[in-house]
């Protein structure tokens, strides 16, 4: 509630309310979401689970849809993440957004999307889940477009509303999959039927039903085919692209389909569709990153490739290794936006890391806060990301060494293009203007407070999942048990793990050394080949221009030129022509000369005559 009134407050005073009361009263709400979310998860620690009946929300016959929250490990888990990166981000956007002068409506936008996804975490069946998944998404749109002045960042709105309206689709076939197969909607009331086996469905309509959802998921947590919205959301403030498309949004596919877990346990054909399509995001979008020069487009196609690793542990059945990479990456993502953030600012708006270069010397505390999230991403110990995303790893082994072979490959591409990110923007020489070089300072304490407190995070979340080789105790599986059913165990034997951990993080070794050696003397000429393919995305909105977007423009056309205008607004015309053409006519009968109205008189009384004779003769 408290971020809705956050909402409320400057919404409806966006125009009276002063700026500053404006930051600290969304800021306020979210670290008293904050304080409760921590208090509900040392709860739900304790033992507590429970599902709150609030009140019948749809019922009709034997249907009954209740308005119910479900709190419970998983969903406190991601209360504590939304409301704790939301409060940084919140304190962070005071300073970032202070000379905006639409920043009263950007805060109650800020704090409208994270009252959505409280609601989208806490619902206690698909219904509620599906009014935040709904709510998020708007306030995606608004805050993409938030400088709507400018076109392409409203067109950018549009596209991430229009695709992840393609996703919703799926996502409510498959709520209605299961409304008519099961006859509910509520998570304990569905999974209860599905673990006892009181409703027995085919195979089939198990894999139809993830699918569905799957494809909702593939919307919103931007995988293949439709990721091309969230690289393109980068037209928002810096503070909504770390919210949104690092630790919050952009996960909701994730809970979703962790939630869901005992559904997709009986379907292997799901899983498997999941896991190839996480891996190829995953390779796709890292390899784009690679070539990519705006410092916001590497981190975008870098969450896109996170996300990629997610849905391959989810395939691979280890859901809480996925919510475990949701957290951590969190952290550190959120992290590198807020830095690019503070990057940006001290560039005047620049975000062309060809333009930057030795910002370390003026930026010392954004430099070392960037860099422990650039290790953090890449997978070393003993920072957070090395062992959620080893824990991906060592599942695609246990499942398929050709997955782990891509997803290795995927790791190797993200190591690369963070420290080439790195080494461009905070070493070397300053490539920029001097006007620019001359403004270049360390970003106020709004600014790098959260910064600080983030890459303290990035640094020792990683320690609630230590692997099997250094601790039996799991305390994040431990916790997520209750609540999350993974799909059979994943445990190598030591040797083994120690082997797949030395070459993960020998290769990142290397890959950095490499990226240190093409940054040192940077080549900036114009890309050919390969190369040329990465920088501009591989073409795929190019292919969808030219195979969906082009062919349906040139469709509506020809609906509007020949079917609408020529078929049916020519039709309805055509028949007020003829009355008006046949009353021309007819009109010309009234010519007022007495004679002609009794020759006319005479032939009818004739032809009456005429016709009667005919019938009584016939």
């Amino acid at each position: 509630m408290f971020p809705l009134l956050g909402f409320l407050v400057n919404g409806l005073g966006w125009k009276t309310m002063p700026k500053q009361a404006a930051g600290f009263l969304a800021s306020l709400m979210m670290l008293v979401s904050f304080g409760l979310s921590l208090a509900i998860f040392f709860e739900v620690k304790g033992g507590a689970s429970e599902t709150i009946h609030l009140f019948n929300f749809i019922q009709s016959g034997k249907l009954l849809i209740p308005f119910a929250f479900k709190i419970d490990a998983l969903s406190s888990l991601f209360l504590l993440i939304i409301t704790g990166v939301g409060f940084l981000i919140h304190v962070y956007s005071t300073s970032y957004m202070h000379d905006d002068e639409g920043v009263v409506k950007y805060f109650a936008y800020l704090n409208l999307f994270v009252f959505s996804m409280l609601i989208l975490v806490m619902g206690a069946n698909y219904v509620i889940m599906f009014i935040g998944w709904e709510g998020v998404g708007l306030c995606s749109y608004l805050l993409i477009g938030f400088w709507f002045k400018n076109r392409d960042f409203t067109n950018a709105a549009k596209k991430a509303f229009v695709m992840n309206r393609i996703g919703d689709l799926g996502f409510l076939v498959g709520m209605m999959l299961v409304l008519y197969h099961f006859g509910t909607l509520s998570y304990g009331e569905l999974f209860g039927q599905i673990q006892g086996n009181e409703m027995i469905v085919s195979n089939s309509t198990y894999t139809w039903i993830a699918i569905c959802f799957f494809i909702g998921a593939m919307g919103k947590s931007a995988q293949l085919p439709l990721y091309t919205w969230l690289p393109d959301a980068m037209a928002g403030p810096t503070p909504v692209s770390a919210l949104i498309h690092a630790a919050t949004m952009v996960t909701a596919g994730i809970y979703m389909i962790a939630r869901s877990s005992v559904l997709y346990n009986h379907s292997e054909v799901a899983l498997q569709f999941i896991a190839i399509v996480g891996l190829l995001t995953a390779i796709i979008a890292a390899s784009i990153a690679i070539k990519q020069n705006d410092i916001k487009k590497v981190l975008a196609y870098s969450t896109v490739s996170q996300l990629g690793f997610m849905f391959l542990a989810i395939g691979c059945g280890a859901y809480t290794t996925a919510v475990f990479h949701v957290m951590t990456h969190a952290f550190f993502k959120a992290l590198l936006f807020l830095g690019s953030g503070s990057v940006i600012h001290a560039m005047g708006g620049e975000q062309d890391i060809r333009s930057m270069g030795g910002l370390g010397k003026k930026m010392p505390i954004t430099k070392i806060t960037f860099l422990i999230g650039c290790v953090a991403i890449a997978g070393i110990p003993p920072f957070a990301g090395f062992f959620s995303k080893d824990e991906i790893l060592a599942a695609a082994f246990a499942h398929s060494p050709i997955l782990y072979a891509g997803a290795l490959g995927a790791a190797l591409m993200t190591a690369f293009y963070m420290f080439r990110l790195y080494f461009l923007t905070f070493s070397g020489k300053f490539r920029g203007t001097h006007e620019q070089e001359h403004h270049l300072h360390e970003s106020p304490a709004a600014m790098t407070f959260p910064l600080i407190a983030l890459a303290i995070l990035a640094t020792v979340s990683g320690f609630v999942g230590l692997p099997a080789v250094i601790s039996e105790q799991h305390s994040l599986n431990e916790f997520l048990n209750t609540a999350v059913t993974n799909l059979g165990a994943h445990h190598l034997d030591h040797s083994t793990e120690w082997m797949l951990m030395g070459l993960s993080v020998s290769l990142v070794l290397v890959m950095i050394f490499i990226a240190y050696n093409r940054t040192k003397s940077p080549n900036f000429a114009a890309n050919t080949g390969l190369a040329k393919v990465l920088e501009n995305k591989w073409y795929v909105d190019e292919l969808y221009d030219a195979v969906i977007v082009n062919p349906l423009v040139k469709f509506s056309g020809f609906m509007d030129k020949i079917i609408e205008r020529k078929g049916i607004d020519g039709g309805v015309n055509g028949v007020g022509k003829i009355v008006r053409w046949g009353a021309d006519r007819m009109r010309l009968l009234q010519n007022g000369q007495v004679g002609a109205y009794l020759f006319s008189m005479v032939v009818g009384i004739v032809l009456i005559f005429v016709i009667g004779l005919f019938l009584v003769n016939f």
